[in-house]
């Protein structure tokens, strides 16, 4: 039986392509803070800066910094009005977004899966 398994595993092995053929991950979401805004919005039609801040536990800066580098590759956009005096920032994933994000889960899942079966 054990055997059985290590062949099929072998099998496996050899149809999969080797790794310098595999598809690179999208280096821009796999960011930890990057994948969370990306997440956020996914699941959200908008979410404004304050409430992303709160929901990832970071600073201004450092959300504006990867917000910016998103927003740079075309996969979130941002809008900017003023509610009375104070300023708002709101962000919502793009379709080039969404497909992206879709990418990534899709790569992430197929690694998963493959780490399983070895």
């Amino acid at each position: 039986m054990r055997k059985e398994a290590d062949r099929r595993r072998d099998e496996q092995r050899d149809k999969a392509p080797p790794a310098s053929h595999a598809p690179e991950l999208d280096r821009l979401i796999h960011e930890r803070l990057r994948l969370g805004i990306v997440s956020a919005l996914a699941v959200n039609e908008s979410q404004s800066f304050g409430d992303l801040k709160k929901l990832l536990n970071t600073s201004d800066g450092n959300l504006s910094v990867h917000a910016r580098k998103l927003e740079e590759a075309q996969y979130i956009a941002c809008t900017k009005s003023f509610e009375g005096r104070l300023p708002r920032t709101e962000y919502r994933l793009t379709a080039a977004g969404r497909r992206a994000l879709e990418r990534y889960l899709e790569h992430m899942e197929a690694l998963i899966r493959a780490t399983r079966e070895a």
